[in-house]
């Protein structure tokens, strides 16, 4: 796990950090698995963690540039802001690429969990960060929907016990400019009762380096930490405004070489707007020796308005949502190192959508989609979930944990378009709908020495439909088909540090039933089946002379377990799933230099070749880039700071992708060309 891997910890620029706390550690404590600090090497199942200063080190132009130095990890960025992800998974779109995988924000999901955005990470705030940690495969029974091929949750980062504040601007090429701070303070009282307080804010604009595309972001954050004798509290409010001129695929074969064509933009009038607000209120109370209440009010809101120009017609979709909700746990610790975790989550969310054409189609089948309104509705939903983690001390050496959640769902449904057939749309009358998941967990995990620790995991991921899934159905499908998704996970890893090698490795294999998806021919599919199997590995070492050395790769296989063949596409039993590359890597050799106040990292990003259709006809060869960073303090107070993208300059794609309609035509968001951009941080 590359945050396993602070990959050599990072003694960069900047980082205040003394040489012991920079070397990677096994112990080095993890939030994500209790809500509280645990130790990774204790963890039963994997867990990736990239800490603060590697996050100030990497400096992503967006998050995917970050995550994606993790095994299993495969976030391909689209047009700006936008990406689709994968994390043990073939890259998911529409419905499915929202819903299969949580996004947090210190621990508290960012968005309601049938009202995903596929774009999620556009919402993060990871230009000050506390860190990032990655779960993969099925999360724990503390969370339910959407964790099911994965969770990321960004941490906020907390006040500095003596306060700081720093200022970071860069820029790059076509326009890029980027400009960030933050600031905190701690005040301490005599009963040792602590308040902090931190400002963060980030401001980014990208002219993009395709024609008639760009990107604007604003996002604030405030966070307030109290502190006393038996009560802690944390609260969040973030804000996030998202303004993008999108470029859309370029067509044709291998256009993304054709000099012609990779810098064109033939959807010029394409654009996305989005904003989100949330809240979070973080309060730990002890009410005994051994027994602690958690209560984690929240609440959020989102909208977005943007062009489907990857759709016949290129209507416009706008879309919204306010939720709010109680994450609730009562933690009691028994004698013999035992812990039991009950928990009870509630959330309330209103929700609407909207998807209007307003020109006629032109090309291919225009009656299939109609000038004027194709959905207009709301939903109402409600989640309730009562959930147990436990873990078992069975000896000194070894560890069992067992969860149980069950989710129960309700969508309350109103429509406000004509009821009925429009082209390939169908608009259903008012309905509800309600979904019952449980999601059992156990795992054992035994150290046998320092070098040598070893965990074995089952678990079930799912989650309830979409409301997109459910609502936004097409001619021929019939009302309340749609089932929850599960997938049952087995995996199979170890950790440890042997001769000053530092390693993670894991096998997997997992079962996905009722996966729900838009096929070729763009109309749903309701009961598809996948298998996915796998490992995953990650290093990292120190070498002679200041050098370092981390690395972290994949093999996996992601194939269809049924057939469905249609006049679009022929899927077939045992294929590969389309965007799906069997091969991921990533290596880099880092140098410390100037007794730790440089440091400079050579990185190889590795994406292997992939079928852009479900048919497996056509084939994306893959990738290899080359990326240089360089940070330097020149003093306490100021650090300089670059890095030079595709150095070699290698025309790549992001994306590729294959439509099967019509005569079929190759599609691609082509990578961006070499590129140097350089900075400065100034910290008080």
């Amino acid at each position: 796990m590359a945050g396993f891997a602070l990959m050599m910890a990072l003694p960069q620029a900047g980082a205040a950090e003394p040489k012991a706390e920079q070397s990677l550690v096994l112990d080095e404590l993890i939030v994500t698995t209790t809500g509280f600090g645990t130790p990774r090497a204790t963890h039963t199942g994997n867990i990736a963690k990239i800490g603060e200063f590697e996050m100030e080190f990497i400096r992503p132009a967006q998050p995917a540039e970050a995550l994606n130095r993790l095994p299993g990890v495969g976030i391909q960025q689209g047009s700006g802001a936008e990406h689709l992800t994968a994390i043990r998974s073939p890259v998911l779109t529409g419905g499915a690429g929202a819903g299969s995988f949580l996004y947090l924000e210190d621990g508290v999901p960012m968005r309601a969990a049938g009202f995903a955005n596929v774009n999620a990470l556009m919402e993060a705030m990871d230009e000050i960060s506390g860190g990032v940690e990655v779960i993969r495969g099925p999360g724990g029974a503390r969370y339910g929907s959407n964790a099911e091929h994965g969770l990321i949750n960004f941490l906020s980062r907390p006040p500095a016990p003596d306060g700081d504040a720093e200022l970071t601007l860069w820029g790059g090429p076509h326009d890029f400019y980027r400009t960030s701070g933050t600031a905190s303070r701690t005040l301490r009282s005599g009963d040792s009762t602590t308040h902090g307080f931190r400002g963060s804010f980030a401001m980014l604009h990208d002219g993009g380096f395709r024609a008639d595309s760009g990107l604007e972001q604003q996002k604030a954050r405030l966070r307030y930490d109290y502190a006393a004798f038996d009560t802690r509290i944390t609260a969040t409010l973030t804000a996030v405004n998202t303004n993008q001129e999108t470029a859309g695929f370029v067509r044709g074969v291998k256009a993304y070489k054709n000099p012609a064509l990779y810098r064109g933009n033939p959807d010029p009038e394409a654009y996305r707007d989005a904003w989100a607000v949330r809240t979070a209120v973080r309060m730990e109370r002890d009410i005994g020796e051994n027994l602690m209440l958690v209560l984690t009010p929240y609440a959020r809101s989102n909208a977005m308005d943007f062009l489907m120009h990857f759709l016949p017609g290129k209507p416009v979709e706008k879309n919204a949502h306010w939720s709010g909700g109680l994450l609730s746990s009562l933690v009691t610790t028994l004698d013999g190192g035992h812990r039991i975790i009950f928990g009870l989550d509630n959330e309330y969310t209103d929700g609407w959508l909207t998807e209007i054409q307003y020109n006629p189609t032109a090309g291919i089948a225009p009656n299939q989609s109609p000038q004027g309104v194709h959905y207009d509705y709301a939903v109402k939903a409600l989640v309730l979930a009562p959930y147990v983690h436990s873990e078992w001390r069975l000896a000194p050496k070894t560890l069992f944990t067992a969860g149980l959640r069950f989710e129960y769902t309700r969508y309350d449904y109103q429509n406000y378009a004509p009821v009925g057939i429009s082209g390939r749309f169908l608009r259903i009358p008012d309905r509800v709908d309600e979904f019952g998941d449980f999601t059992p967990k156990i795992g054992l995990l035994h150290e046998f020495n320092e070098g040598l620790t070893t965990y074995v995991n089952l678990a079930r991921g799912t989650r309830a439909p979409q409301t997109t899934d459910l609502y936004r159905l097409q001619r021929l499908q019939v009302p309340g088909e749609a089932k929850s998704e599960e997938l049952d996970s087995i995996e199979v890893g170890a950790r440890g540090r042997i001769s000053g090698v530092t390693y993670e490795t894991n096998l997997f294999y997992m079962e996905k039933r009722n996966y729900y998806f838009r096929d070729a021919g763009g109309f749903n599919v309701t009961d598809g089946r996948t298998d996915h199997a796998g490992i995953e590995i990650e290093l990292s070492a120190p070498l002679a002379f200041g050098f370092d050395i981390a690395a972290a790769g994949t093999y996996a296989r992601h194939t269809y377990a049924f057939t469905n063949i249609t006049p679009s596409e022929k899927i077939r039993d045992g294929d590969d799933v389309d965007t799906a590359p069997r091969t991921l890597g990533n290596l880099r050799l880092g140098y410390n230099f100037n007794e730790g106040a440089g440091r400079a990292e050579l990185e190889w990003v590795h994406m292997g070749s992939y079928w852009m259709n479900a048919g497996n006809t056509v084939k994306y060869d893959g990738h290899d880039i080359f990326n240089l960073r360089l940070d330097y303090e020149v003093s306490e107070n100021v650090v300089l700071f670059g890095k030079l993208t595709n150095i070699m300059n290698t025309r790549y794609a992001d994306r590729a992708d294959y439509s099967d309609m019509g005569m079929g035509e190759e599609r691609y968001f082509p990578g961006a060309d070499r590129g140097l951009y350089m900075g400065v941080t100034l910290r008080y």
